[in-house]
């Protein structure tokens, strides 16, 4: 995709002015980035996308709980194998142009031992989980989607609490392919080695306890 658009541009006379007028545009939106680091606190759930302040409602039970359920899983068996840290709700990445709070979010261990008890600002991840809702999901199969395949993040998570579904991404050259679109059977991660969970034991308590006992 990046290449098609930077092919058309050099295709037009007037490319010169039209790199001058994004640059321009860049650097204002920059401003405002760094206003936007100046005024978060650790109270608010924002992100900063494609110059906008976007900020977070409160979500529904159902995804509170598909959230909490799928955490427990994965941050239990990252800890337990030693394979990195993974952050959840509010932590904050920082990729080239956007700022990001995933639902939750896995970083392989040569990344998160580079990180300091008061670092605020993440790189990109090897793993995201976003937890759809009405307000979010555009983003997140859109704008989202687009800026982790970009900044190759490896394997992108979809869940879905209202239909109990989960799709998984999986990087390919420069593309994000589909890889599981189900709600029964396993989901195996290709980031988290040997991770591999029940799909119903995201959104099912008694089904995540017996996971639980299994991984």
């Amino acid at each position: 995709m990046g290449r098609r658009i930077f092919s058309k541009i050099l295709d037009r006379p007037d490319a010169y002015l039209i790199v001058q007028a994004v640059q321009a545009a860049l650097d204002k939106e920059k401003e405002i980035r760094s206003k936007f680091y100046d005024d978060i606190t650790e109270d608010d759930k924002a992100e900063f996308i494609n110059g906008e302040v976007v900020m977070h409602s409160p979500v529904m039970l159902r995804h509170n709980l598909a959230t909490g359920l799928l955490l427990n899983l994965l941050n239990i068996y990252v800890a337990r194998e030693q394979l990195g840290f993974v952050g959840f709700e509010k932590l904050m990445i920082s990729l080239t142009r956007n700022d990001y709070e995933p639902d939750i979010c896995f970083f392989r261990q040569e990344k998160s031992t580079q990180f300091t008890d008061e670092q605020m600002l993440f790189p990109a991840p090897d793993l995201i989980i976003e937890i759809l809702s009405s307000s979010t999901e555009v983003r997140d199969r859109g704008v989202k989607f687009k800026d982790y395949q970009a900044h190759k993040i490896e394997e992108y998570w979809i869940v879905d609490p209202k239909d109990k579904t989960i799709e998984q991404y999986h990087l390919f050259g420069e593309e994000h392919q589909l890889i599981l679109k189900s709600a029964v059977g396993n989901v195996k991660s290709f980031v988290v080695e040997g991770f591999q969970i029940p799909i119903a034991a995201i959104f099912d308590v008694s089904e995540n306890l017996k996971a639980l006992q299994n991984i």
